[in-house]
Parts: structure tokens; sequence; C-alpha cells
């Protein structure tokens, strides 16, 4: 099995503002998804990920690391094995994110919530400020767990809303029997474009005053 520094050096990707398109790479990478700073391959005959970060990103390689290291124990968080100047070796989480969840109608439980404030508190008696958390940094597993991913943020100093915004949204209007169970991701989009519209400008008028 080649070692994980060949495995990286095998990824060859193209970023063009918000796609990415991968152009190379082994045969036993599988790719899993792409975001805003890295690409992240399951390797096959494992359980592990490898996530591989963009040029102009590879500093959160080195952020993520110790944010995961600080962590180590946590149960609601990846196990990290190996980590580079680009890259990470950690978990690979099993399981739909709760964005998915909501686009596929997977019903979401009051467990879920629960487990992932308790996750983040967690996080929190570590030193850690947890920081952008959304739909698509938590997990569901197939046995009902909850894991969080997508930690490179976890020491910002400012103080980030999204979480318990969404909790909020989650007691106010999803648990109630009569409010959909399935949202259409066109729906769900539209509705992260304005919230992050709208915390921008909040942010904005907060430095100018």
């Amino acid at each position: 099995m080649k070692s994980t520094c060949e495995l990286v050096d095998s990824v060859k990707f193209k970023v063009d503002k918000n796609d990415v398109l991968v152009l190379e790479k082994d045969k036993s990478l599988e790719f899993i998804a792409a975001g805003r700073s890295a690409v992240v391959f399951k390797i096959l005959s494992t359980n592990n990920a490898l996530k591989v970060f963009f040029p102009n990103s590879i500093h959160l390689a080195k952020e993520e690391a110790e944010i995961y290291e600080i962590l180590k124990g946590n149960p609601y968080f990846p196990t990290l094995y190996e980590a580079g100047s680009n890259y990470l070796l950690i978990d690979f989480i099993e399981g739909y994110t709760l964005f998915e969840c909501l686009s596929q109608g997977i019903l979401l439980t009051h467990s879920a919530i629960t487990d992932t404030d308790l996750a983040l508190n967690m996080a929190r008696q570590s030193g850690l400020n947890p920081s952008d958390i959304h739909l698509r940094n938590i997990i569901l597993t197939p046995e009902g767990n909850v894991k969080l991913i997508d930690v490179a943020r976890f020491r910002q100093t400012k103080d980030c809303r999204q979480w318990s915004d969404l909790r909020k949204a989650f007691y106010t209007f999803y648990s109630k029997h009569y409010f959909p169970k399935k949202i259409p991701v066109s729906v769900m989009n539209t509705v992260a474009y304005f919230y992050k519209k709208r915390n921008f400008q909040v942010e904005s008028y907060k430095k100018s005053s």
C-alpha cells in the first residue's frame, strides 16, 4: 500500500472560484467532497479519510491538526492519525450530514441536537471556541451517533451564533408536527445565502461603530 505522502502527491486538482475539479488521483482514493479549503477522499479498504488542502489554504492544515490534537479523546470528533504540510489523515465518518438528512427527508431527532450541544460544550471545556458550525459539518452515523468535522475555525475569537440559530430553528419550526421534514436543496441554499449576508452586514456595522 502506498504511503500517505504518495497518495497526497497523486492528487491533482483545479480550483476555479467555487468549483473544484479533481484531475488526477490514485485509484485507491474515492472522492467524497470538496469544500472551501480542501478536498476529501476515502482511502479504499480502510476506515480513513484523506483531506488535501488547496494551495491557498495549506495554513489550515497545521491549524486543524493542532485542534484535533486538543480534541483527542472526544468521541464526537474524528481521530487524527497523521498530518503534513497540506493534508490530514483522519477517521472516515460514514453517514449523512444534517444537510443531506433535511434534503432527503431523513428524520432529525432531539438527541442529534442535544448530542451536538454536548460535543460543542466539551470542545469549549478544552479551551476552544467552536465556530462555523453548519449543517454540512455535522454527520449522523448509521447508528444514530453525531460526529462533527471541519474544526479549523474552532480557535476563532469571535462569537459565532450559527449553531445556536440552527438549534433555535429546530425547536421553533422543524420539531413541530406540521413542519415538512424534507426541504429542497434550493430552499436551504437560499436561506443560507441570506443568513450569511445578514451576518456579514451585522459584522460590518459593528466594525464601523
